[in-house]
């Protein structure tokens, strides 16, 4: 027998996206902005590891490229916690939804709606973070955190240009729509987290600028007073070039290329399960059908009545 890699084809993975961003873009608003504020919590919690994994001066003096690349290896587990619970980041449905919208299973103004939402929700998950626990939990309130703190974020907002923002921004939802592409081409779940960490490393590694991850970095830094950063800083370069750069990223990079790549001009594909060779609950071979709210995962058995095209 031939080998083969268990995993869906990209023709298979850009359907699953299809019917997850028709899925996102249709749930109740009030489940939309709790499960993105659940998103922006867990990503926090990444990026105080990162900070804290950061706050090495032996290192950031003589081996910031070690360091760096540490700390890149270990924030990762943010998104794939956000992927395996089936939260909603704002960044992931740039994609999903640009391709649900794309493919007429979701209107344009629907997209947009979702946007809308997981941005602020995603936003108040995050600063809930740092203020509750990061900040009234003195976290970081002790050099050499709060110095690691103060560094990392001028670093980001008061050194670099506007356009060097949205350019690194391009790159990071460019690498963090992939990790979602390869969390749904996995079939199994340490496939899937593999899949999640490799592109989310590259982007942590590279020094790109995440829009959501900047809600907890440069807070946390104005929390702790630093110098030349203020609300309307991070408004202008921490949030403005950054959401635009993550949605040329994401929605252009990733989801149109793939969407013309694989879903323009073709017919919708009718998908059955998860896993070959499962066991169904009957104890017969067959397929393996998640529970539907499962949105990301189950998007692969909605059945061929879901992917009708909207007028």
């Amino acid at each position: 027998m031939a080998p083969s890699i268990d995993a869906y084809t990209p023709t298979e993975v850009t359907e699953f996206i299809s019917r997850a961003g028709r899925a996102k873009g249709t749930m109740r608003l009030d489940k939309v902005f709790l499960s993105s504020v659940s998103a922006g919590c867990l990503l926090a919690l990444a990026c105080g590891t990162t900070m804290s994994t950061n706050a090495s001066p032996w290192f950031q003096d003589n081996a910031p490229g070690l360091i760096r690349t540490i700390s890149a290896l270990v924030f990762p587990y943010g998104l794939t916690l956000i992927i395996l619970t089936g939260a909603d980041l704002c960044t992931g449905s740039f994609m999903f939804t640009t391709v649900a919208a794309l493919n007429r299973q979701l209107s344009w103004p629907k997209m947009l709606l979702h946007w809308f939402i997981t941005f602020w929700g995603n936003l108040c998950g995050s600063l809930l973070v740092v203020a509750l626990i990061f900040g009234y939990g003195e976290v970081f309130s002790a050099d050499p955190f709060r110095s690691a703190v103060i560094s990392f974020a001028t670093k980001k907002q008061v050194t670099p240009e506007f356009h060097s923002i949205f350019l690194r921004g391009i790159g990071c939802n460019w690498l963090v729509c992939l990790a979602c592409f390869l969390a749904l081409q996995g079939r199994d779940m340490a496939s899937k987290i593999i899949g999640i960490w490799l592109p989310i490393y590259a982007f942590v590694s590279l020094g790109f600028d995440h829009v959501v991850a900047n809600m907890t970095f440069i807070p946390m830094a104005i929390w702790l007073d630093a110098p030349g950063i203020s609300v309307g800083l991070y408004i202008w370069k921490g949030i403005i070039p950054t959401l635009l750069g993550n949605i040329v990223g994401g929605g252009l990079f990733v989801g149109t290329y793939y969407w013309y790549m694989y879903l323009l001009d073709t017919n919708s594909m009718t998908l059955t399960g998860l896993r070959k060779g499962g066991k169904t609950e009957e104890g017969t071979e067959g397929t393996v059908t998640p529970r539907g709210d499962d949105l990301e995962s189950g998007a692969g058995v909605m059945e061929s009545r879901d992917s009708a095209k909207l007028s």
